[in-house]
């Protein structure tokens, strides 16, 4: 989870209204400037919603689900939303392309909620932004909304507000990889089920993280790190290691922030060039069919630089990664 230009995005059902920078991918800030009265891409023009404020709002005791993962989500506002995807993405297509990224990774949590005991939730914002959540998200993922200033304070107050409601483990998940395996998500509950304190660490490619799994709310984690560096992840472990806390790193994945992800995505889907070759990764069905319309309507494959040849699909870092689901002091 690293930080674009902007501000940070977290969501908590307990916390106050207050202004904000976002982010929708963690680590990454967005722009802090988006008004509550904006358009959102996909939200009802009438106003009316598919289900009430005070069923979605209100974040459910775990009751059967243990592990509680909540996606750091923006609303889908055009010029607001996914700018570091414009270009070669117009605006309304990077906010499209928002959309269906946070459908896909709804879809992947209810995916892994019917594999492993998990409750999916959008920690979302800015304020006011829940009718296009209620239009656009399934009924059986939980909003909770939090915007706060400063991005580690922000994943901090989503992960005490899971833990509150009486989950045994909380999980802050990113909203840039709709390809992520449900298999990652399932592996980290499990994890986090394990006795004894512990954190789970999904790396992205970029150095960065793509999920962040807590037991209790260890605040050392979010402080002291360079945001939007390729050093988060492994300040992140760093802080762990200060506290004794043991932490299971899973494999990495790959956040879709800029041209060269775009295309890594479009290899993904459309060229049988997955990401992870022993991984099967989530299918992504809205982002497929967002794409694919794009590529034939829009003049997308030119923008992407599609015909100029092989591209290298991974940063140089990524090798220095171990391998998948090594534990980094972990106790069994």
């Amino acid at each position: 989870m690293r930080r674009p230009d902007g501000q940070a995005l977290c969501s908590r059902s307990v916390l106050p209204r207050k202004t904000c920078p976002r982010r929708s991918r963690l680590g990454r800030q967005q722009d802090p400037t988006l008004r509550s009265d904006e358009t959102v891409q996909g939200s009802p023009r009438d106003g009316s919603l598919i289900f009430g404020r005070s069923e979605r709002q209100m974040l459910r005791p775990a009751q059967t689900a243990t592990c509680g993962i909540a996606v750091m989500a923006k609303a889908s506002t055009s010029g607001k939303a996914k700018t570091r995807l414009s270009p070669p993405l117009t605006p309304a297509e990077a906010a499209e392309f928002n959309t269906a990224f946070l459908r896909d990774i709804a879809d992947n949590l209810l995916m892994a909620a019917s594999r492993a005991s998990i409750r999916g939730m959008m920690a979302f914002g800015p304020p006011g932004s829940e009718d296009f959540f209620t239009a656009t998200i399934p009924r059986d993922i939980d909003l909770i909304e939090c915007w706060l200033p400063h991005f580690g304070d922000c994943l901090f107050q989503a992960i005490s507000a899971v833990l509150g409601r009486g989950f045994e483990g909380a999980v802050v998940l990113n909203a840039d990889s709709p390809t992520l395996p449900a298999a990652y998500l399932v592996e980290t509950a499990e994890v986090l089920a394990r006795p004894g304190d512990r954190a789970a660490l999904g790396p992205s490619s970029d150095g960065g993280y793509y999920l962040l799994g807590l037991k209790k709310p260890h605040r050392r984690l979010f402080e002291d790190i360079t945001w939007s560096t390729e050093h988060v992840a492994e300040e992140t472990i760093a802080r762990a290691r200060e506290i004794g806390l043991p932490v299971h790193v899973l494999p990495t994945w790959y956040d879709i922030d800029d041209r060269q992800s775009l295309c890594m995505l479009h290899d993904e889907l459309f060229a049988d060039r997955p990401f992870e070759a022993s991984v099967q990764g989530s299918p992504a069905l809205h982002t497929r069919a967002l794409m694919q319309r794009l590529l034939g309507e829009a003049d997308l494959t030119r923008r992407l630089g599609l015909a100029l040849g092989p591209r290298s699909s991974l940063p140089e870092f990524h090798a220095a990664w171990p391998d998948p689901s090594p534990v980094v002091g972990d106790v069994g």
